[in-house]
């Protein structure tokens, strides 16, 4: 009688937090699911619906669990659904109707993304450094970022329809190549760093994280001029699976944590080091500064005749960037949090990257198996997703059983965002593989 009572307690406690604008937000992303199974189930195989009916009950906790993505989720979904009615069945109307033109098409949608991460950047930055202004500046830092990652999700759903405009066998999930799991890459990030923003009900920590999202978006932006990559192209074959849906959002939920609890770790460094006067006491910093400028030279190689003026420019500003945070750090460490928030923004971070890139390897094998006979096949894309897992699993081993704390651990977080870029990148770039979709 006693556990019967606790249960219905429990349960009517979970039933009792929830209002109205829940109820109505459940009942809107049901419809919508259901209405798109109706639509479109003819197109989709048993898996595919398997996933769009596992993705209604997903929507609905997660709008229950952090409430600002209600408002995130129906204004995206609003938007798209006008931006999908404007083009009317054609592709070519996305030059001709204003709000397509300049503010809803995908690409359209995308660079608002890009230039408003930057700004988004520029105030939490400005609020670092405001003696009177600082939470006015941050919180439109803040706000600037919510529109940002709404703009990306538009782009990304509308993008997803624009493939099927051009034909229905070219028509995919926008997260095949590099530019698309760029755009991916940006929002998460984003979305993971303000979810932690509210729990711990401080903003400095915005204008670390942002770094790394606009960072992000300067390499999106180059790959789009030189590479032409906003250009939707169709599947290779071996993309061409149900599995896509799955295993890389929940890759790319791992990267972005990973490089999340880097520049929290980064923030963690600088606060340690803010009245430390000998310079070879900060010369990690420095060096720091020094692999942060290596991107440049690593992508001229990409850029005919040297290094391209874009990538000088980059060059030129992430030294500044660097060596002005060094510079100024005992101003910055007094706008940061305490150790102990930024120790365990950075352990949070880590333990949900960990535990998705976890899921994403092991549905990266389940996709293996069908896509080319073999659980495993040490394809260099796989090595080093298996080596970026080791390095975290050490990590948080070492949290949980030795009490890993301080200067070692935030290090060692930075290293990994080193080993997790070269597995996301350098292997693209240096070598070739089965996984070789997003030539550099």
């Amino acid at each position: 009688m006693t556990s019967a009572t606790t249960t219905l307690t429990l349960h009517e406690g979970f039933l009792s937090r929830r209002n109205v604008f829940d109820w109505v937000f459940a009942a809107l992303v049901a419809a919508g699911g259901l209405f798109a199974l109706q639509r479109y189930g003819a197109y989709m195989d048993v898996y595919e619906k398997a996933i769009l009916l596992g993705s209604i009950p997903s929507a609905i906790w997660l709008g229950w669990f952090w409430r600002p993505l209600r408002v995130l989720m129906l204004v995206v979904a609003a938007l798209s659904l006008l931006a999908i009615g404007a083009y009317q069945g054609s592709l070519e109307r996305a030059e001709s109707v204003f709000w397509l033109k300049y503010f809803l098409s995908s690409q359209s949608a995308i660079l608002w993304m890009s230039m408003l991460f930057f700004m988004s950047t520029i105030f939490y930055w400005l609020g670092m450094f405001s003696r009177s202004q600082a939470d006015a500046m941050e919180r439109i830092g803040s706000g600037i970022a919510w529109v940002a990652i709404t703009m990306a999700l538009i782009g990304t759903m509308v993008r997803w329809y624009e493939s099927y405009l051009i034909g229905p066998d070219i028509g995919h999930i926008p997260v095949s190549n590099l530019y698309e799991v760029f755009v991916l890459f940006c929002w998460m990030t984003a979305a993971f760093y303000l979810y932690f923003e509210q729990q711990y009900n401080t903003r400095a920590l915005g204008a670390f994280v942002m770094l790394v999202v606009s960072a992000a978006v300067g390499f999106l932006l180059w790959y789009t001029v030189v590479r032409e990559a906003h250009e939707i192209q169709p599947l290779v074959p071996a993309l061409k699976s149900w599995w896509m849906k799955l295993h890389v959002p929940a890759n790319f939920i791992g990267y972005g944590t990973f490089a999340l609890a880097a520049m929290v770790a980064f923030a963690y460094l600088i606060k340690m080091q803010a009245a430390e006067t000998r310079w070879w006491r900060l010369a990690p910093l420095w060096g720091l500064g020094v692999v942060l400028c290596f991107e440049p030279i690593v992508f001229r190689q990409s850029a005919e005749g040297g290094m391209s003026d874009y990538w000088a420019v980059y060059f030129g500003v992430a030294a500044l960037i660097t060596g002005g945070i060094v510079a100024m750090r005992g101003r910055i460490a007094q706008r940061l949090p305490s150790f102990e928030v930024l120790d365990d923004v950075m352990y949070k971070a880590i333990a949900v990257g960990f535990a998705f890139f976890t899921i994403a390897t092991v549905l990266g094998a389940l996709w293996a198996a069908e896509a080319w006979g073999g659980y495993w096949s040490w394809d260099p894309k796989e090595t080093w997703a298996l080596i970026v897992w080791l390095n975290y699993a050490a990590w948080l081993h070492m949290r949980l059983m030795k009490g890993l704390r301080g200067a070692l651990s935030a290090w060692w977080a930075l290293i990994g965002l080193a080993v997790t870029t070269f597995a996301f990148l350098g292997v693209n770039m240096f070598l070739s593989g089965l996984h070789s979709y997003g030539n550099l």
